[in-house]
């Protein structure tokens, strides 16, 4: 979720770490993970899997519209703006 909204050396990093040559990639190889994972819907049986899918952000720091659509949507994850500066 971070490779997306990053850019620079920051972004190469984190592509180079993830074996990854592009965040189209990433985000593609990922919503189709989450789809798959998802796509059951059943309560039993089938594969269950966990995991915490979100994002917290410090509220001071805007996010571009696009970014928050590729996360809530194509990742179909959560964005929380907190404060963590003061708490």
């Amino acid at each position: 979720m971070v490779a997306p909204g990053s850019e620079g050396p920051t972004q190469h990093q984190l592509l180079s770490f993830l074996q990854s040559k592009s965040t189209g990639h990433l985000t593609s190889l990922y919503s189709h993970l989450v789809s798959d994972v998802l796509s059951d819907g059943a309560p039993v049986g089938g594969p269950r899997l966990s995991f915490a899918n979100g994002m917290w952000v410090e509220q001071s720091i805007p996010l571009q519209p696009s970014f928050k659509q590729l996360i809530t949507t194509d990742l179909k994850a959560n964005i929380a703006s907190v404060d963590f500066v003061n708490k």
